[in-house]
């Protein structure tokens, strides 16, 4: 069996595999502390930064496919900013795909969080390994493609050779790094509309209420609602697996 036959079926198995992990308090306090560690300091969310911006531009990419929308290209530079060109003619579809970048981490944490608490993390790590390949297609620039290539590489090199266990870990502490990230990124949105107003050009909020003609305050406030919820609904299945 070469490799190809043997990466695909792995791939499909993850989506009919279960397993189970137990979560001892101590590694979820230590999993909970690399993800602060990872998106609190400006030395080490320089770099997780980028990957929770590729989520986010991600969430605008498909986004914008769901609604029909044509996807030209997606880029990622190293001061974190983002941007996805997309075309159609619906504005509700432009509106949509303008809104979930800055939910999306939130959502994806959740949705793995989710997948390790059903035991489903190889179904995760499949679907998670496909996205990454297809969202090749989409990058225009440097940084963007080396981000994304070392993203799909570890989650190809995870889907063939790591065991059960290690992909229910990898998913769950991604899960929860991500929905840390999407909180320290709604926090710097929120500084931008406060306290440095002269970055308010940059920000989806800003970009949709100009583009809608509804306020910026009200996508903020949709973008918090979303994300803190998400955040909830995470931290409930955490405490799940603790009560176990």
């Amino acid at each position: 069996m070469n490799l190809a036959q043997q990466w695909w079926e792995a791939v499909t198995q993850g989506f009919t595999d279960t397993h189970t992990t137990a979560v001892p308090l101590p590694v979820l306090l230590g999993i909970l502390a690399c993800a602060v560690v990872l998106s609190i300091p400006r030395a080490t969310w320089r770099w997780f930064g980028l990957y929770v911006t590729f989520v986010h531009e991600l969430g605008h990419a498909y986004a914008a496919l769901m609604t029909g929308r044509f996807v030209h290209g997606l880029r990622i530079g190293l001061d974190h900013s983002g941007r996805v060109v997309s075309s159609g003619r619906s504005a509700f579809g432009a509106a949509w795909s303008g809104f979930w970048g800055y939910p999306a981490p939130a959502v994806v944490g959740l949705c793995l969080i989710a997948a390790f608490a059903a035991g489903r993390s190889g179904a995760a790590m499949s679907v998670g390994a496909l996205i990454l390949l297809v969202s090749l297609i989409f990058l225009r620039n440097l940084t963007g493609i080396l981000v994304a290539v070392l993203s799909a590489a570890v989650a190809q090199l995870l889907i063939l050779f790591a065991t059960p266990a290690a992909v229910n870990y990898a998913v769950l502490a991604l899960g929860v790094a991500l929905s840390v990230g999407g909180v320290r990124d709604l926090i710097k949105l929120a500084g931008v509309h406060t306290r440095r107003r002269n970055r308010l050009s940059s920000s989806d909020a800003f970009i949709l209420g100009r583009t809608t003609g509804v306020p910026a305050f009200v996508w903020l406030a949709g973008f918090t609602v979303v994300i803190t919820g998400c955040s909830i609904a995470s931290a409930w299945l955490l405490w799940g697996m603790l009560s176990a």
